[in-house]
């Protein structure tokens, strides 16, 4: 169960990173709601998930799968561009969060 939480927690990231852009700088109120209980749920399951899991593995998928997840959604849905480069670096990380996940 602690791998289920832990990427529930990950993909809460996404979740309250795009709700942050969505916030306008805090001036838009249910966004910054959304965002404020998606950070506390995305935080609470990652303290769920180290209960079992090492620091170090549930900390770095943690936020592999945030920033993979929040690159894919600001080329979804805010036309971010996708360049070779950007595309290296997403997928160095995902090698990384499998890497991750094959040594614990």
């Amino acid at each position: 169960m602690a791998w289920f939480y832990l990427v529930l927690a990950g993909l809460l990231e996404i979740v309250w990173a795009t709700a942050m852009k969505q916030s306008a700088g805090f001036t838009r109120i249910i966004p910054t709601g959304i965002m404020v209980a998606g950070m506390v749920a995305s935080f609470w399951l990652l303290a769920v998930a180290m209960r079992t899991l090492p620091l170090g593995t549930s900390y770095t998928v943690w936020v592999g799968i945030g920033a993979v997840g929040a690159f894919l959604v600001g080329i979804a849905l805010f036309g971010e561009p996708v360049t070779p480069m950007r595309l290296l670096a997403a997928a160095l990380i995902v090698a990384g969060i499998v890497t991750m996940k094959l040594a614990s």
